[in-house]
């Protein structure tokens, strides 16, 4: 089954890498028209809005950090001008790095809160007048939520606040009629698992039940059903894409 979204307006962030590009493109391929953003990678950037312009549509990729209340502001209001409206709002952007407890700093901490967990919050705040009864909003969280990762304290924290925030925003955007779910990915095949020694990949295949890591596609493939008509009587769920960790 092909999902037809053809008319609807999608912003997503962060989205000229890894699942959040295959994101967007998927969006493009089902006829939605897609805004997204990146933060600083214009090479990435440019590749991405080619890729656009071969499939079709009105698709912007513009720069924007989502730690920067101005710039998630800027990004609400390019939505505006160039879609009228959303009628799905992607959080994916996020930042991540690995530290031990011992030498996390503050600055990492705060930035890494600031960047997954406020950011996603502001841009639903911002995004608000433009969203309407119908309206999905699907935020990216990830597995490690809920099992754990050392030498990430920050990281996981900031991606288990996000469950709280989704719960929160069903209760009281549900009354408008607009519907809001996690994407909780596992261990995906993107640029960063494309450089792991062979022993760490065997490890990462051996923790999920199907034996391998997911693909982006089936990471963009719950966002679009959570999108949809389909999911219609869908919120405040998270949906587990991670192959049975």
């Amino acid at each position: 089954m092909r999902l037809d979204l053809t008319g609807k307006r999608v912003v997503v962030t962060g989205g000229t890498k890894g699942i959040g590009r295959r994101v967007v493109t998927a969006f493009a391929e089902a006829g939605a028209s897609v805004l997204t953003c990146y933060r600083g990678d214009e090479t990435t950037a440019a590749g991405l809005l080619l890729e656009l312009k071969e499939i079709g549509g009105d698709h912007h990729v513009v720069r924007a950090d989502m730690s920067v209340r101005a710039d998630v502001e800027e990004l609400v209001a390019e939505a505006h001008r160039h879609l009228g409206g959303i009628d799905t709002l992607v959080s994916n952007a996020a930042t991540v790095s690995h530290h031990p407890v011992v030498e996390l700093t503050d600055e990492v901490w705060q930035h890494t809160l600031t960047t997954n967990l406020t950011g996603p919050f502001t841009l639903v705040r911002s995004a608000l007048p433009l969203l309407s009864e119908g309206s999905s909003i699907i935020v990216v969280g990830s597995r490690v939520a809920q099992a754990g990762m050392p030498a990430a304290a920050h990281y996981v924290a900031s991606k288990a606040g996000l469950t709280g925030l989704v719960r929160a925003l069903c209760k009281e955007l549900g009354p408008a009629g607009i519907r809001t779910n996690l994407v909780a990915p596992g261990i995906i095949e993107t640029e960063a698992t494309a450089a792991l020694p062979a022993d760490r990949r065997c490890a990462y295949e051996a923790k999920s039940s199907l034996g391998r890591l997911g693909s982006v596609d089936e990471v963009a493939g719950a966002v679009l059903f959570l999108a949809s008509d389909l999911a219609g009587y869908v919120t405040g769920e998270t949906l587990n894409v991670d192959g049975g960790v």
